[in-house]
């Protein structure tokens, strides 16, 4: 590549800010790898924290279901599973964590008041109340979880390209870049010597003439 570029001071100049321009871009995206890590951490935390309260939860609401299909039989339980009217409903929205567009869930009519789930309070037991509630809270955390897992890969995704991108400044254009920085300091300086060399000679000869 070297070959393809004019050893002229211009060239130099134009050079030089180049190694700047790419100096600077590693430093920032040094910075925001960094920082994409250190959200990453975070999330990571959240979506162990999830996961757990998911199985706490779906413990919980096994043992309750267990409870109510004992006490009221499985045909009610199945009952008022069938009587609940609503269905849970999210909706997606984005934010944005250091450049990365990630999916912001907000869930409604997960958790509700007894009334509003649609079959009737009079003749069903405490039990299945419980039981209903106790899915409610595991649908919650089901929602929760989807929100960090797709979050999680869309960081890790950027923290790679970003990464890839960092190395690709460091190892190869940056070097390069010095390189032909270097090619033609050499070559200005041998160009330089050359026509130093020649007024010598051409003074050497001027005298001779004289």
């Amino acid at each position: 590549m070297a070959r393809d570029v004019k050893p002229t001071r211009s060239e130099l100049i134009k050079l030089k800010k180049q190694i700047e321009l790419a100096f600077l871009g590693h430093r920032l995206l040094k910075m925001k790898r960094d920082g994409l890590i250190i959200e990453f951490l975070k999330v990571l935390k959240e979506a162990r924290d999830i996961r757990r309260r998911i199985i706490q939860d779906y413990v919980d609401a096994d043992e309750k279901i267990g409870v109510a299909q004992a006490l009221e039989g499985s045909i009610a339980v199945q009952s008022v599973a069938y009587a609940i009217s609503q269905t849970a409903s999210v909706e997606v929205t984005a934010k944005n964590i250091m450049g990365v567009v990630v999916p912001l869930v907000e869930h409604k009519s997960v958790v509700r008041r007894i009334d509003d789930r649609g079959y009737g309070i009079i003749g069903t037991s405490v039990s299945i109340d419980e039981a209903t509630a106790a899915y409610e809270r595991l649908l919650e955390d089901v929602i929760k979880a989807a929100e960090i897992e797709t979050t999680i890969k869309r960081l890790i995704k950027e923290i790679e390209k970003t990464k890839r991108r960092v190395n690709a400044l460091e190892f190869r254009v940056i070097p390069e870049i010095q390189g032909i920085e270097t090619f033609i300091r050499m070559r200005l300086e041998e160009l330089e010597r050359e026509s130093i060399f020649r007024l010598k000679r051409i003074k050497g000869k001027s005298k001779k003439e004289n």
